[in-house]
């Protein structure tokens, strides 16, 4: 990566974190503009990004989020789902506005909408689900930064940055790495090279509330289940196994015997009932 200074050349740790996240992982179709940033074509059809392409396209992008003096009018826009979290997280860190969910048309062009606003700079998920603000931005002239996957229209993006853009772990990763790197350029003194960010990588990952709150009810529930006394195992056939202080099949007397009647005071084998009869 000639193009990129030392300090900001990506680590091992970077590499494995971008391996893992699967932003090399292209799609099956390709768009002739994207072409440039593959490395190769997998036998199953599937095409590979080129990271050492990603990683420079991150750090140019970094370097123009910088080159904004006030960070507020930046907007990061991100309609799809997975990117949603991804963005009011980059927004929060790096102090940019964040437009999450369905883009209301009209907000860069008509200044009578509620949520009118004139940005400098547009910081886009997807090419493809973000096509509005794309084709408002061209109206009044604004730069746009945006993800691409190798099947994502280039059309007006100034900036595309070659990375998978349909997983969640994917889009949680280039946030978090692409804030970084602008804090590292904007505040060197706090943010230095060598130091590794206290901020954790899974805040920018896509949560599905409903499934948690599913999979937590199951884990209380099965710890309910195992916690009620008296029942501490079932074997294969559903029969429980009832802990008793007696055993029923021990050394303890038979109540229907006379053995039992006497061991036990009283019985009913004991009893007057076998010799009473009816007056």
């Amino acid at each position: 990566m000639s193009q990129v200074p030392a300090p900001l050349q990506p680590t091992a740790e970077d590499v494995r974190m971008m391996l893992a996240a699967e932003v090399h992982r292209g799609t099956r179709n390709l768009q002739h503009t994207m072409e440039q940033y593959v490395w190769k074509r997998k036998s199953d059809g599937f095409y590979i990004i080129d990271l050492r392409k990603t990683w420079e396209k991150i750090v140019l992008a970094a370097r123009v989020i910088v080159a904004v003096e006030n960070p507020a009018d930046i907007v990061a826009i991100s309609a799809r789902p997975w990117g949603q979290r991804a963005v009011l997280k980059f927004a929060k860190y790096t102090g940019c506005k964040a437009i999450s969910g369905r883009f209301t048309p009209g907000t860069f062009t008509n200044y009578i909408t509620k949520k009118f606003t004139e940005p400098r700079l547009l910081i886009l998920t997807d090419p493809r689900t973000d096509h509005q603000p794309i084709r408002e931005s061209s109206y009044v002239n604004v730069p746009t930064i945006a993800f691409c996957h190798t099947d994502s229209p280039t059309t007006h993006v100034d900036i595309a940055i070659p990375a998978n853009n349909k997983a969640r772990h994917s889009i949680g990763y280039l946030y978090w790495v692409l804030a970084r790197t602008v804090l590292r350029l904007r505040e060197p003194a706090s943010h230095s090279y060598d130091k590794k960010w206290d901020i954790m990588v899974d805040l920018f990952f896509y949560r599905d509330a409903d499934a948690e709150e599913k999979e937590a009810a199951a884990e209380a529930k099965a710890i309910e289940a195992a916690s009620e006394p008296g029942v501490e195992e079932v074997d294969e056939e559903g029969s429980a196994d009832v802990g008793s202080s007696t055993s029923w099949k021990g050394g303890d007397p038979d109540w229907g015997t006379e053995e039992g009647a006497e061991g036990e005071g009283e019985g009913w084998g004991a009893s007057g009932w076998e010799g009473e009869t009816a007056e």
